[in-house]
């Protein structure tokens, strides 16, 4: 007979059921502690005051549950889902009544409380038994707890394992467990409580999703799994007393080790023959199941894959990420603290924006290529893609395994932190960016009108701080002193456009670029486009952090650098779509946060030198070729310790890194070092654009090639104050330089660094040259046709005294020789008219008819 069927009410549990509360405290009090009141001194209406003065019972709320983050297998929904982790507090997965094993009802029943289906939540015969124990031993030794009472203790243990602290649990759960009168009392009450507002099914089928099997694991589904590898509905008649032999000690019986079987059996043995006793099985069917033996065959270890580090391979940082931005998801509460504590319950299907295909790509790549370990270096890498139009983060791989157990600390080829994220997500502090950075400070130049085309001087390597402007307060400024740097390769620039300065990535040009913008509006400008510090400190604006000084994550870099591609709109990053509840209600993910960052025109000018970058400047290496335009930056920090390559579609943004985690050692001594992020970047985007696709970038406007660029005067001639007057007033800053040899006279301007009519860049530094006055007019001695001494007569009245003669001899008439040329001087050099010092040496020709 089943324990389903409900067995009519006894006498004893009818008389229960009709007792008053007041009345039935006094009857436990008396029949059960009276050895104890002995003991203690506690008065038996004090007793029966703590038993009124408790609730009238208390529910069965919903218990804590595994929950599952899933991923899309492509771009396109219609693809699938797959489970990528399963994620939880306590690992319980709650079950219907349908969907537990008859078997594990009846073993319930036959090993927990026989009479369950009789009284009303506290069993008098049971209290009258416990009470006669109790006497013979002078404690409260036995308490006659029913079923129902069970649950009564377990909902309360439930409930501690929820509290913020280790140390708050722990006393709620000895409170919850202790073996006194007060915590009787309170059971006993509200037991009789939940009785009345629970039917019996309901009670037994909380207490099977409550109760704990040892560990971490909790509730009959999960205990089922995890020991037999079969859900609860499937269990064996013999499987099914050896999990209910669990409930009562835990410790002892749990089938997670061997030297706990033999204990485990002789529950279970016992369970087994009440279970026949109460007509639950047959004489046969117990004799089958005692004839099984509690062994490593019989028990099917089958360890939840719980937690992160368990999660699929392909997907373990990014289940890290979501799960640790489980705080921001609105849809779980109206606050933090409430949006943890539902997680902490759980039972949620999060639907995440991974796009596992990509994935696999990423991942797969980064570490064909990044080994996790390194004799050269402290070597890591990411690869970490998001969608321009929404910020659905797609990619997230790391050269590095994730393990966050004691275990993987020791093991240096996994790792806890998530490289590609901040250190409030991940624990990264982020890295030196290189020229990456760049992309903020041309932003900054556009949005102050200021031209791709225009010149800027790119030949000084030593600038002086103090003459940088930085309006930000919190930049870490003022600055002073000289910063000294070089171009990658050791290179000068001279004078070049501002786009060729952003193709061949020219250190020397933007630090020109940088002297002429406020250095807080770079990182206005950067600001606008998502880019924070990965440590969470302000960015900052030394002159230098132009080229890439600033320590940031690598998602951060990649949502930044889809602002170009989404025509100068950002995108917040977001890792949820949507979420399904324990009861099949759809609730949003994150929300698609998208604002205007910069102007449309302001990203299209910036594109424009960001796509030659790829087809001819510094990133040719990560040219797809696969026809979607693409636009991108490298960066390189100065001892090459961190290397990077962004880039981004219309469609989709990767920010690939790979650099020293700690350390300063040169990726130049890494096999192909330079180029190996290149290498992951190229099939990575190759792989994205045949799913995502892409569109063409608008061409710049007119207004930001000029810009505000100025052409360059003719100066030539000009005294110094007039030079400077006229150069300052068109908005450059004059500075005078080197004297030069001039046919002008002394002190006047001679020229500059720039040529007349280049398109210069307001407050470039025009350097003007000076004049010597030591060119003078060379005579012409030719013309006359006078002889030697004549003509160098001549010149030494002009002030040359190095005059030299050569001859040249006169051909014979018949070949057209003039003999009337004899010693007449045909020849001068330098030639008559040039500009020339004094003390230049002046050779003449003289013509002879014989030169012997």
């Amino acid at each position: 007979m089943s324990a389903q069927n409900q067995k009519a009410s006894g006498v004893i549990g009818a008389i229960a059921g009709m007792l008053g509360l007041s009345a039935l405290a006094g009857v436990l009090v008396t029949v059960m502690v009276t050895p104890a009141l002995a003991v203690t001194g506690m008065a038996a209406s004090n007793t029966i005051g703590i038993f009124e003065g408790l609730p009238e019972y208390i529910r069965i709320n919903e218990q804590t549950q595994r929950n599952a983050l899933y991923a899309q297998n492509t771009a396109n929904p219609d693809d699938g889902f797959v489970q990528i982790a399963t994620v939880f507090a306590e690992n319980r997965e709650e079950v219907s009544w349908d969907e537990v094993s008859q078997y594990v009802k009846d073993a319930t029943i036959a090993g927990e409380d026989r009479r369950f289906y009789e009284h009303g939540g506290v069993d008098m015969q049971g209290i009258i038994r416990a009470g006669l124990g109790n006497l013979s031993s002078g404690g409260v030794e036995s308490g006659a707890s029913t079923l129902t009472m069970q649950l009564v203790k377990n909902i309360f243990i439930t409930e501690a394992l929820k509290a913020d602290t280790i140390e708050e649990r722990d006393a709620l759960i000895a409170q919850a467990q202790e073996q006194s009168l007060e915590r009787k009392l309170k059971e006993a009450k509200l037991a009789i409580g939940l009785e009345k507002e629970y039917t019996k099914d309901e009670i037994l089928l909380a207490y099977l999703n409550i109760a704990g099997f040892g560990g971490n694991t909790y509730g009959i589904q999960a205990a089922a799994q995890q020991y037999f590898g079969v859900p609860a509905s499937d269990v064996t008649i013999a499987q099914a007393a050896s999990l209910i032999a669990i409930v009562q000690q835990p410790g002892a019986r749990a089938l997670n080790s061997p030297e706990k079987y033999p204990a485990n059996e002789a529950r279970r043995n016992y369970i087994l023959r009440a279970m026949a006793s109460e007509g639950f099985i047959t004489a046969a069917e117990l004799q089958e199941a005692l004839d099984t033996p509690v062994d490593e065959e019989f028990v099917t270890i089958t360890p939840p894959a719980n937690g992160c580090i368990a999660a699929s391979a392909y997907a373990k940082q990014f289940c890290d990420y979501v799960v640790k931005n489980v705080k921001n998801l609105e849809s779980l509460g109206s606050t933090e603290e409430e949006r943890l504590a539902n997680w902490k319950l759980g039972g949620y299907d999060v639907y995440t924006t991974m796009n596992l295909s990509l994935q696999g790509v990423a991942q797969d790549r980064v570490r064909e290529l990044i080994p996790p370990t390194s004799t050269i270096l402290d070597i890591g890498s990411v690869a970490v893609s998001v969608e321009a139009r929404t910020g659905r983060i797609i990619t997230m791989a790391q050269n590095r395994a994730f393990d966050d157990s004691l275990r993987g600390a020791e093991d240096p080829t996994t790792t806890a932190i998530n490289y590609a994220t901040d250190r409030q997500y991940g624990g990264s502090s982020g890295f030196q960016t290189g020229s990456t950075y760049k992309i903020f400070g041309l932003v900054a130049w556009l949005q102050e009108n200021r031209g791709l085309n225009e010149i800027v001087d790119a030949s000084r390597f030593e600038l002086n701080q103090a003459a940088f402007l930085d309006t930000c307060e919190d930049g870490g400024g003022p600055w002073g002193g000289l910063w000294r740097f070089k171009n990658s390769g050791g290179g000068g620039g001279g004078a070049m456009s501002v786009f060729n300065a952003t193709v061949s990535s020219v250190n020397s040009a933007y630090a020109s670029m940088g002297e002429q913008l406020d250095q807080c509006a770079i990182r206005t400008a950067a600001e606008s486009m998502g880019v924070h510090r990965a440590d969470g400190n302000p960015l900052q604006t030394n002159p230098s952090a132009i080229l890439g000084t600033n320590e940031i994550a690598p998602l951060t870099m990649a949502s930044a650098f889809a602002t170009i591609g989404n025509g100068g709109v950002y995108c917040e990053p977001i890792a949820v779509d949507r979420i399904v509840d324990r009861g099949g209600n759809e609730l949003p993910g994150q929300s698609i946060d998208c604002r205007r960052a910069i102007t449309a025109e302001v990203a299209a000018a910036a594109a424009a030198p960001m796509a030659a970058v790829i087809t001819g400047g510094t990133a040719t290496r990560s040219r797809i070729g696969d026809g979607v335009p693409i636009v991108g930056k490298t960066g390189s920090t100065d001892s090459y310790n961190q290397t990077w390559m962004v880039g981004t579609t219309t469609e989709v943004a990767t920010a690939v890194w790979v650099g020293n985690v700690t350390g300063r050692v040169s990726m130049l001594r890494y096999p192909s070092g330079s180029a190996v992020r290149h290498d992951i970047f190229r099939p990575l985007m190759a792989a994205v654009n045949a799913q995502y696709g892409g569109l063409g970038f608008p061409a710049p406007p007119g207004r930001l090639l000029t810009g505000s660029g100025v052409q360059m005067p003719d100066i030539a001639g000009f005294t110094q104050e007039q030079a400077k007057s006229l150069l300052e007033g068109l908005g450059f800053r004059f500075e005078v330089g080197d004297s030069t040899d001039s046919a002008l006279a002394q002190g006047l301007v001679t020229g500059a660094n720039f040529a007349p009519g280049t398109l210069l860049a307001r407050g470039m530094t025009v350097k003007v040259t000076i004049s010597l006055g030591n060119l003078i007019n060379l005579p012409d001695v030719v013309t006359p046709q006078v002889d030697y001494n004549t003509a160098r007569g001549i010149l030494n009245n002009a002030g040359f005294t190095n005059v030299a003669q050569t001859c040249v001899q006169i051909p014979p008439e018949e070949e057209g020789g003039n003999p009337d040329l004899h010693n007449i001087v045909t020849a001068q050099s330098p030639a008559a008219g040039s500009k020339v010092k004094y003390e230049t040496t002046i050779t003449l020709t003289v013509s002879k008819n014989s030169c012997q």
